[in-house]
């Protein structure tokens, strides 16, 4: 049958003198002889997937992100997000993916977004990262038919395998620049239930930033004055300092002790 339907492009390759043509006939081909991958094939060609996604995301997510947040429950969520969403993707991968996988990661997004407790923006950027990861380990293609006219089968194709690893390879770097501490000085909040409200004017900041870096002992950048209660003398101010080298701030906006995830 394979024989029957090579030897029909052939003849409409000798007849147009299109190049075009013939190369989007081949790709029919190609389509044809998708059941010609091997349970072998497709069981290294998962495996190979996974092995990729996996070791990328557990460097991400150990060497980078858990370094400095100390959230054990975002590592967990983010490995097992990562492999849950390369596996539901590769079992897709015969299916056309468009507009609506872009529409599944926004909803995807914001569910995350518009809950009860809203997810920090780094760990909300991680996770896109190891989405945008997911897929192209997922989808991208690893094996081409070769000997189409004789003995059509499929061949791993080192250059594939050799891109896909490339561009984690490059997710990898870019993370690692922008994490570096010699390039940039993280600036982290924290909010603090104020009790000198007489403080909290305009003409009297310079007194409440020395106040608030003698009681936190920090190094105060800038404060945001939020609610206040006159009733109780008392007052939200969010305040914006610089991280030590090494130091991370995990619990900035805790404000009761049942929402607090070790």
């Amino acid at each position: 049958m394979i024989d029957k339907i090579f030897r029909f492009v052939q003849d409409d390759i000798a007849s147009f003198g299109g190049a075009e043509l013939g190369d989007d006939l081949l790709l029919d081909v190609q389509t044809i002889t998708d059941a010609m991958m091997t349970t072998a094939q497709k069981i290294g060609e998962l495996g190979i997937r996974f092995a990729i996604n996996l070791l990328v995301c557990w460097i991400l997510v150990h060497f980078f992100y858990y370094r400095k947040s100390r959230r054990r429950d975002y590592y967990f969520t983010f490995i097992l997000f990562s492999s849950a969403m390369l596996t539901l993707l590769y079992i897709m991968g015969n299916v056309e993916v468009g507009v609506g996988l872009t529409l599944g990661l926004f909803a995807i997004f914001g569910v995350i977004r518009y809950r009860t407790e809203t997810v920090p923006v780094r760990e909300m950027t991680y996770l896109f990262v190891i989405i945008a990861l997911a897929a192209v380990n997922g989808l991208a293609p690893l094996y081409r038919v070769v000997d189409i006219s004789t003995n059509p089968h499929y061949e791993l194709g080192l250059g594939n395998v050799g891109v896909m690893a490339l561009v984690n390879l490059l997710i990898v770097v870019l993370i690692w620049v922008f994490e570096s501490e010699s390039l940039v000085k993280h600036v982290t909040t924290k909010l603090v239930l104020y009790d000198r409200i007489e403080l909290i004017v305009p003409e009297k900041r310079e007194e409440l930033l020395a106040d608030l870096e003698k009681r936190l002992g920090v190094k105060v950048e800038n404060v945001e004055i939020g609610h206040v209660d006159f009733l109780r003398d008392a007052a939200f101010i969010k305040v914006y300092y610089r991280l030590g080298k090494g130091e991370a701030n995990s619990v900035n906006m805790i404000t009761r002790a049942k929402d607090y995830v070790g």
